[in-house]
């Protein structure tokens, strides 16, 4: 199983990640806002995460890191 990590005060919330998931798993949060006032990304479901790296790829500002 992938495990991704964030890096969550970097993250601007542009969501091209939860566009590229092709498991379709990822989504910005509704509840919480990083210290710049952004909605970070976040994993919903990580046991069907197959560590195909799409979201780090698309990520403009390298905050996803996945590690297989």
């Amino acid at each position: 199983m992938a495990r991704l990590t964030f890096k969550e005060e970097l993250c601007k919330g542009c969501g091209l990640c939860v566009a590229a998931c092709p498991k379709h798993i990822l989504e910005l949060s509704n509840t919480h806002l990083n210290q710049k006032g952004y909605a970070p990304v976040k994993l919903m479901k990580p046991e069907e995460c197959i560590g195909c790296a799409a979201c780090a790829t698309m990520c403009p500002d390298c905050v996803i890191t996945v590690e297989r």
